[in-house]
């Protein structure tokens, strides 16, 4: 993974969150830290003309109060800045396609509401070229100045594998490399839908079906984490396989993560770029950010 980690900021919350979490993020993976704020697309509760202030100012100094406390917290980081007046979503998108992560705060829990006015986090997430990761304001997993330490008790990452295989490696990829930076350990989930599950619904053997059926998905996640413990052998490994809905099997997995790895197509067209449902719960519900991951 090359690149800076991007953070954008826009003087909320939720904003000065994401950037606590990319600074500890470029810390550990060893990255460079981008602070991005676009003045032309301030949210709506900054100040329109707070005595002389110009928007352009708000956002200069925005930019400026975080990465003077953020270089206090982490004086070995290389970190940067950039001011811009264009529109927030589209500058997002242009630096993805040569950043290592993207980072987006969220609004609020339970909503994927527009980060900055204008532009849409969702548009985001489904279109950038490198991973992107959204943070909630108040999020408790996240370290947000030094009052506010991050919680102790979310030590794992958990990544959905909706099909063993080749198509998960971009997301075991990044899911691995995130819990050896940050020294945990690996939940790699696999949902089982009910339909599939009894194939004779109405015969004695549907119950030895079903338990041959969860052996075999069993085998298969675990030939496709394979080659990553291999890759990562210091990093510890939960292989789950579970019957039920993917997001509910996701969100209750990911009870006590730090982060949750989502996937999403990689070249989605102008038409179909939108997110899929499990994506989708896991931004408005899981307890903790949540990573989308291009992937093939």
């Amino acid at each position: 993974m090359t690149g800076p980690v991007v953070v954008g900021l826009d003087g909320s919350p939720a904003g000065t969150a994401a950037a606590w979490w990319a600074a500890r993020e470029a810390v550990d993976r060893r990255l460079p830290l981008l602070l991005f704020h676009s003045w032309t697309t301030q949210p709506l509760d900054v100040p329109a003309a707070q005595e002389a202030l110009s928007r352009q100012q708000y956002g200069g100094r925005a930019l400026q109060r975080v990465e003077t406390e953020i270089r206090h917290r982490y004086p070995g980081l290389t970190l940067t800045t950039e001011l811009a007046s264009s529109p927030a979503a589209e500058a997002l998108l242009d630096l993805s396609g040569t950043a290592a992560l993207l980072v987006l705060g969220s609004r609020r829990h339970g909503s994927t509401a527009s980060f900055l006015l204008g532009s849409s986090s969702l548009h985001v997430l489904g279109r950038a070229r490198c991973p992107a990761v959204t943070v909630r304001a108040g999020d408790p997993t996240v370290e947000n100045g030094w009052e506010h330490p991050a919680a102790a008790d979310h030590d794992e990452i958990v990544v959905g594998v909706k099909e063993p295989g080749p198509p998960s490696d971009s997301l075991l990829e990044f899911a691995f490399t995130s819990a050896t930076s940050h020294g945990m350990h690996v939940r790699a989930v696999r949902a089982l839908p009910l339909s599939s599950l009894v194939p004779y619904p109405h015969t004695m053997a549907a119950g030895r079906a079903d338990s041959r059926y969860q052996a075999e998905e069993r085998i298969r996640l675990a030939a496709t984490l394979a080659p990553w413990r291999e890759k990562f052998p210091d990093t510890p490994v939960v292989e789950q396989v579970s019957t039920g809905p993917a997001a509910a099997v996701l969100l209750y997995a990911a009870t006590h993560s730090a982060l949750v790895v989502v996937g999403r197509q990689r070249h989605p067209s102008h038409l179909n770029w939108k997110l899929g449902p499990v994506a989708h719960a896991a931004l408005h519900h899981a307890p903790c950010p949540v990573a989308v991951v291009p992937h093939d």
